[in-house]
């Protein structure tokens, strides 16, 4: 016989993700830079992950926010809120999906977006253009960043 798994509320809380820049257990960081700083009592991510977040051409996914040309300040802060919360979050294990591949054994999906955050997102963001259709494939990444 299977013995059964329960999963309460609580163990999906407090945790963090099994994926490349994440800490094993969540803590305090209070060090925490800019738009990470809301995790700082108890955060997935050091110090260091949250400044890289900020930064246009980061090492966290050899990403540059302005691949095709300068992403407007206004919208550019939504992708880095989005960054902070991903890599810095104690409380997305209700989202927690496990996949396997070479940097992470874990991400999230389907995650909730408040309406307002998603109204303002667009706001700041439609003028702003991509020279992508999909974010999640395609990239040459030969050149050590996402072109």
């Amino acid at each position: 016989a299977t013995a059964a798994v329960t999963v309460t509320q609580d163990s999906l809380l407090n945790v963090c993700m099994d994926a490349k820049h994440h800490k094993t257990e969540p803590g305090p960081e209070g060090q925490l830079y800019g738009q990470c700083v809301l995790w700082k009592e108890n955060a997935c991510c050091t110090a260091n992950t949250s400044m890289e977040a900020h930064q246009d051409q980061s090492y966290l996914y050899n990403f540059n926010w302005d691949h095709c040309g300068a992403m407007p300040e206004k919208c550019k802060r939504h992708f880095i809120q989005d960054t902070c919360l991903y890599e810095c979050s104690p409380n997305l294990g209700p989202w927690i999906d496990q996949v396997d591949t070479s940097w992470r054994k874990e991400r999230i999906q389907d995650v909730p977006l408040c309406q307002e955050d998603c109204e303002q997102w667009w706001e700041d963001c439609q003028d702003a253009v991509t020279c992508k259709v999909n974010w999640h494939k395609g990239w040459n990444w030969t050149t050590g960043e996402g072109e």
